[in-house]
């Protein structure tokens, strides 16, 4: 079959790999319709490289059509059309009975000392071979895929596998109270879903981006919007004045490791790239850092006792975070992999009345699989309008 494989810093190729099949009795083999490129792809494709190796499959927000099933998966059948949630989870253990599926105690990578694994991800979780590929192998066939109804196009369903919940649970983990203001810092996908979110839920919402189009997409729906490019000195004083001079009382940070506007951290990011393989993983590992603007951003911005949600991706192990800030103006963090099917039976009644979050139209663009090595190239520099692509087999 043909499949998205990473084969260095800025490389990933389409490529004939082997066909999956059924290993295990609940297994399910599923043939791919539609599958997102994510913002963590771009990790991969340039930051989070120490951790992958030549020919690993990309790809983490698959949905398609069941094609085989093992003799013990009762609770799907071929024929039937289902989105596949990017942390893989047994939905059985006491992390899954518990809603935090995204440290499910059966697939955690306790060698790496992380979570579940994850489809399409980098040695620390797992190396599952991806979606971003024509067929797809998926464990826990009776729990793990999340069947939808025919109908509606692919992309009404397909953002369940990531986009939807990361951002729900990023709205839910920011708790803004009843008449509160959040704030969005960074309007790419996830950024931009949770502004869609939070106003569904009826909160007032602010965000923070530097491209233009993301920016005008935010604004078209409401979103008070401010251009890091006009207020990179100043922001906080503007939104201080919007939000009655306390500021607002929930950030959500949707950018992670990659922030604009860290000089230094960018620098050290590019020189551990230079060094050999074991060398990068093992500065990682003990080292690395990120870079951290928006963190900071947000414990500037948020108001005295208010809460940080945490969404974008961060990877470093040494990074300087001002405990003292924080403390001093109580501020309470939470933060983590989205539990997709914590979040699903909240989500889907959404998608199946209208379609109030506009997933239908939320894709900027459609391209087949073939075309994947440029539009990972695109939308790593957010050209010609690229913000949220959807490969197709």
């Amino acid at each position: 079959m043909k499949a998205v494989a990473w084969h260095g810093k800025r490389d990933v190729r389409v490529e004939e790999v082997p066909d999956p099949g059924i290993r295990e009795p609940d297994d399910v083999v599923v043939r791919i319709t539609s599958s997102g490129v994510c913002g963590s792809d771009l990790h991969l494709y340039e930051v989070m490289t120490p951790y992958l190796n030549a020919g690993d499959v990309l790809g983490h927000e698959p949905m398609g059509v069941v094609e085989e099933t093992g003799p013990e998966v009762t609770a799907v059948s071929a024929g039937d059309r289902v989105v596949v949630p990017f942390n893989i989870s047994c939905g059985s253990c006491w992390m899954c009975s518990h809603g935090l599926h995204s440290q499910c105690e059966t697939t955690q990578q306790r060698e790496h000392g992380t979570g579940a694994a994850l489809f399409g991800y980098t040695v620390l979780y797992g190396e599952v071979p991806g979606g971003q590929a024509e067929y797809l192998r998926v464990p826990f066939g009776n729990t793990l895929p999340i069947k939808v109804p025919e109908g509606p196009s692919d992309d009404r369903f397909l953002f369940l596998s990531d986009v939807l919940p990361t951002a729900w649970q990023g709205v839910e983990y920011a708790d803004v109270p009843g008449g509160g203001t959040l704030l969005v810092l960074g309007l790419g996908p996830i950024g931009e879903m949770a502004t869609r979110i939070a106003q569904h839920r009826g909160h007032r919402v602010l965000g923070v981006d530097l491209v233009p189009d993301r920016l005008e997409r935010a604004r078209s729906h409401g979103v008070e919007v401010y251009d890091l490019r006009e207020h990179d000195d100043d922001l906080i004083d503007v939104v201080r004045e919007a939000t009655d001079g306390r500021g607002p009382d929930s950030v959500l940070d949707a950018v992670g490791m990659e922030a604009h506007g860290a000089p230094v951290a960018k620098a050290m990011q590019q020189a551990t790239g230079l060094l050999p393989g074991p060398l990068q993983r093992k500065l990682m590992e003990t080292a690395g850092i990120d870079r951290l603007h928006a963190l900071y951003l947000a414990i500037e911005l948020v108001r005295r006792g208010g809460t940080i949600s945490i969404s974008g991706v961060y990877g470093g192990m040494a990074d300087p975070v001002p405990l003292r800030v924080l403390f001093d103006k109580q501020v309470q963090i939470r933060m983590g992999q989205a539990n997709v099917l914590r979040w699903v039976p909240e989500i889907m009644p959404l998608l199946l009345d209208g379609d109030p979050l506009g997933t239908d139209s939320f894709a900027s663009h459609h391209l087949p699989l073939d075309e994947a090595p440029g539009a990972y190239e695109q939308f790593q520099k957010k050209e010609d309008g690229f913000f949220k692509v959807v490969l197709q087999p």
